[in-house]
């Protein structure tokens, strides 16, 4: 039987790390569960345009860096090259965490990997995803990196 209402939406946060790529797999998963679409959202910002060298980059130029590396990064997860059926990618221009809390409004559950690839590795969450967790409009998942199995 299915519902009149939409489906459900698994917004999840994708940045290149170990542990964006575990929050990825567990949203794969869950959606499975629960008959919901998976969103990848990828947040990039464009550098300062102007710094003391003057102007730094050209913005169409970023935006294709940025497109290759989603690109790469959803491949580096889906290794075999097999991609959910249903999954939607996004592009988003702009700071990570205000770009997922936003895509968190009407969202079943925002997944997010406890560290991005920031500096301050001792930290147990990054600033992101403690953003996410005390802003986002729906639960979130926060997701540690995979660990190998020896350990």
């Amino acid at each position: 039987m299915q519902s009149s209402g939409p489906q459900p939406r698994v917004v999840v946060g994708v940045d290149g790390s170990p542990s964006s790529y575990a929050a990825l797999r567990w949203a794969v998963r869950y959606a499975r569960l629960v008959g919901a679409v998976v969103e990848t959202v990828h947040a990039w910002d464009t550098p300062s345009d102007t710094g003391w060298t003057g102007p730094a980059i050209d913005p169409a130029f970023d935006l294709e860096q940025a497109r290759e590396r989603f690109a790469e990064e959803l491949g580096n997860v889906f290794a075999d090259g097999q991609r959910p059926a249903g999954l939607r990618e996004h592009l988003v221009e702009g700071d990570p965490s205000e770009v997922l809390v936003r895509a968190s409004q009407g969202a079943e559950v925002l997944v997010v990997g406890s560290r991005g690839r920031g500096a301050f590795r001792r930290a147990m969450l990054g600033s992101v995803s403690q953003r996410c967790a005390q802003h986002a409009a729906c639960p979130v998942v926060v997701v540690r990196q995979d660990h190998d199995t020896a350990h």
